[in-house]
């Protein structure tokens, strides 16, 4: 939803500017009130009564209208930050003189004075087009709850719907799971989840089940009910009673006169209960969508310790955690031969497969990764239709779109009603994950720096935003959204990936809803006042000619081919820039990357990811970057290799580091700062006066970091510390000065929050550094690199480290040999 992306994202700049130590620019305060009352409402107008859009083309009128005033706030705010920065680094960088400093102070204070007048006159505007859409939403609210109170009780969305049967084909240990589970086990009444993504055969399992010839003579009475998001509490019991009964008129009473009238919700769960008492029953109650559902009814189910068991089918895999009693199923993917299995006899039934469509035949089962409602879509559809190659090669070609938008869209409306009924503050991340290419092993370190960066994540008190971003995408997991690839060494989600299915979802919705816009190799037509930009595989020309019309962009996010991208000027209002991945960049590149002073222009930044040209310096200027989040340098284009490979002599490397400003102690806002690749980082002392680096977490890349208290001080919060330490100055020092950095080590222990940290030490001087080391306890992953160094006194200290999971040793000797 991009509108109530777009209202956290304004939320969080205004809260930015108030709270920062030193903001570009302040607004005025009844303008600062009057915006954080329109954001505050408009976001609960949006959770509590605009209903899932059924239209499949636009979006919703009034969350475009809230999605451009919050837009067009934006940019009066945003576009005033960036003035005012550039104004300042025009006097410091130009201005020699005390005259024409003088002369420029004031040209700027008359040009600050007129700005200021501007931009609080823009900022009205916009606020009173806000309060416009904010009295319509009331309007809208007002009718919306008189149309509720007439609404009757009796509404039940779920108990009407159908459910297209899908066969079933390789889930017959599943089957005999559920039946196991059934019929054994405890006596106790017990809840059995089957749980997975949409499509994936839950329904389908528990039909086959519902109606197993074992279950009907096991059981004295069986109902289904479907729950569905909307569901009704009246109507499912009376609908669970009617089965189970088969009494039409279960939920009537009769009064004295004859005449009937409906029963209390109450009577009916009492009525239904005291049914069940004595009976064996099974009760499936297919599609919930949260634990509330359930208990609301679970007490008209008796537990008569006579083995009854309630079945639910849900897309939420934390279900089964929250619900008592309870032995979840988890539905996994078909597998190869499954998959081929169900196309044949969804295509042909019993018929002979015909062997020339046979090789398209498996390369649309395999695009189909598995996902049972994929094959029997296509499957259906393949059925119907000719029986030729050239047909059945198109469908190939095109096959999730052809899936996505088959003529009864059943596939589309299963698969939607997960996104559908999101909360709200979810759907802008979900949708992200269209910006990645299929089959992606997505990064989740990566991920959630971009979820920061993006300023959807709304603010939650006393948690930082990496860790909302960390929750938000464990719920999508729940949820079953997102797909688990990878775990890591303390069972953290390492990597992830989404189905290809529901990332055609993502972008189906991403284009209805304007969110992003993706360039490939075709040139195309972009609007100018779009505010996320993806390049896929597009070439120098196209990026080149797009670029002219993104003055209002606020995100460009570019493949391997990112070092390509020709930086131009009206990239003012740039966040986030990623053009750097670790997982997919080569080594090797001929005079490729950016020059960091073209990138530090963008002063407006919050993630800055960039392969870095083999002649590019640091400049002082990332003292501008005043809500820098994020800034990865990688370095190993840095090496510029000859075509031609008899003269191998044409080869140049950057030196091993390069040295940062001591402006880079001013960032803020700066939580993770990595250079990765064949240069590395060497800080300067910090500064006289105190600026505290709050938020910083990750320190990578870092060479001869020597520690002090001054230093620890600056980086309370770091998390993640990797320094490599090579210290030939070392020399020139004296011996108190080489005897001080040599103890740098045992101000380690005061950074209590550190979790993973790395250290190589070369060229000696091992035993001076490591004789002082003293961990943390917070410490979880250590890796070390060393040379002759005894590691006797060492593993002792290790030894000692509560939390440790990781632990890398590269070099050291053993002097006894042993390792207590």
């Amino acid at each position: 939803m991009a509108a109530y992306g777009a209202l956290v994202s304004l939320m969080n700049i205004i809260d930015r500017l108030e709270n920062h130590p030193s903001p570009p620019i302040s607004i005025h305060k009844q303008q600062v009130e009057s915006l954080t009352q329109n954001v505050t409402f408009l976001q609960e107008f949006l959770d509590a009564y605009i209903s899932p859009v059924v239209d499949d083309h636009e979006a919703d009128p009034l969350e475009r209208r809230i999605a451009d005033a919050v837009y067009a706030a934006e940019d009066v705010i945003e576009s005033q930050i960036v003035l005012q920065i550039h104004n300042r680094s025009t006097i410091r960088g130009k201005i020699s003189s005390f005259i024409k400093l003088f002369r420029a102070r004031c040209k700027c204070a008359t040009n600050d004075r007129n700005a200021a007048e501007d931009f609080y006159h823009d900022l009205q505007q916009v606020i009173e087009e806000m309060n416009l859409i904010k009295n319509e939403a009331m309007e809208i609210a007002t009718a919306a709850d008189q149309l509720q109170r007439k609404v009757s009780s009796s509404t039940h969305a779920g108990s009407t719907s159908t459910v297209k049967e899908i066969m079933m084909v390789g889930f017959d240990e599943v089957l005999l799971e559920v039946l196991d589970k059934l019929t054994g086990g405890q006596r106790s009444r017990q809840i059995i989840p089957i749980m997975g993504m949409g499509g994936i055969g839950k329904t389908t399992l528990a039909r086959h089940v519902f109606e197993h010839a074992l279950v009907k003579q096991h059981f004295d009475t069986c109902a289904w009910t479907t729950i569905s998001q909307t569901y009704n509490v009246r109507e499912t019991l009376r609908e669970v009673l009617f089965q189970a009964s088969g009494d039409p008129d279960c939920d009537l009473s009769e009064n004295q006169l004859g005449q009937k009238s409906q029963i209390s919700e109450d009577e009916l769960g009492i009525k239904l209960y005291r049914y069940l008492w004595g009976r064996r029953y099974l009760i499936i109650m297919d599609d919930i969508w949260s634990v509330e559902a359930w208990d609301k009814i679970r007490s008209s189910f008796p537990d008569c310790n006579d083995g009854s068991r309630i079945i639910i089918t849900t897309r939420m895999s934390n279900l089964t955690s929250q619900l008592r009693e309870s032995y979840g199923v988890g539905m996994k993917f078909l597998d190869e031969a499954s998959s081929w299995d169900l196309f044949t006899k969804t295509v042909f039934g019993g018929e002979c497969f015909p062997h020339e469509l046979e090789d398209i035949g498996k390369n649309i089962v395999a695009n189909c990764k598995g996902l049972p409602l994929s094959i029997a879509t296509i499957g259906g559809l393949l059925a119907k239709s000719e029986h030729t190659t050239e047909y059945w090669m198109r469908i190939e070609q095109n096959l999730n779109s052809i899936v996505i938008t088959n003529n009864d869209e059943f596939c589309l409306k299963i698969l939607r009603l997960s996104y559908t009924y999101l909360p709200n503050y979810l759907k802008p991340c979900f949708l992200y994950m269209g910006v990645f290419e299929e089959d992606r092993r997505i990064c989740v370190s990566m991920l959630k720096k971009l979820w920061v960066s993006e300023g959807f994540l709304k603010p939650v008190n006393g948690k930082c935003l990496e860790t909302i971003a960390k929750e938000y995408l464990k719920e999508l997991v729940d949820r079953n959204l997102i797909l688990v690839d990878e775990l890591g060494f303390r069972g953290n989600v390492k990597f992830c990936k989404i189905h290809d299915l529901l990332r055609d979802l993502c972008l189906k919705e991403v284009e209805k809803e304007r969110f992003y816009h993706i360039i490939e190799k075709t040139p195309s037509v972009i609007d100018n006042e779009c505010r996320r930009v993806v390049f896929k595989n597009a070439r120098r020309r196209i990026i080149r000619e797009v670029s002219r019309s993104l003055s209002h962009a606020r995100s460009i996010i570019c493949d391997e081919k990112g070092k390509n991208f020709a930086m131009p000027h009206n990239l003012r209002l740039l966040r986030t820039f990623k053009a750097y991945d670790r997982d997919i960049s080569n080594r090797f590149a001929s005079g490729s990357g950016h020059f960091l002073g073209d990138v530090f222009q963008l002063v407006n930044s919050r993630h800055l990811a960039v392969t870095v040209h083999w002649k590019s310096k640091f400049p002082s200027s990332i003292n501008f970057l005043w809500n820098l989040y994020t800034l990865i340098v990688d370095t190993r284009f840095t090496v510029i290799v000859s075509w031609d490979m008899k003269r191998c002599s044409n080869v140049r490397r950057l030196h091993d580091h390069v040295i940062a400003p001591i402006e880079i102690w001013k960032l803020h806002q700066l939580r993770h700062l990595e250079f990765v690749g064949t240069t590395q980082l060497m800080l300067p002392d910090p500064p006289s006066e105190t600026v505290i680096m709050e938020n910083l977490q990750t320190l990578k890349g870092v060479m001869n970091l020597y520690l002090n208290e001054e230093v620890v001080q600056r980086i309370p919060n770091v998390k993640k510390l990797h320094l490599t330490f090579k210290p030939e100055d070392m020399e020139g020092l004296s011996e108190l000065k080489q005897m001080e950095r040599a103890k740098c080590f045992s101000y380690l222990e005061c950074l209590s929050k550190l979790e993973n940290f790395y250290c190589g030490i070369y060229h000696g001087y091992d035993d001076e550094y490591l004789q002082s080391i003293s961990f943390p306890h917070s410490l979880k992953k250590l890796n070390l690199i060393v040379n002759n160094v005894e590691l006797e006194e060492i593993l002792q200290k290790i030894g000692c480290l509560p939390l440790l999971h990781k632990l890398v040793l590269y070099g050291g000797t053993f002097q006894t040999g042993k390792w207590c």
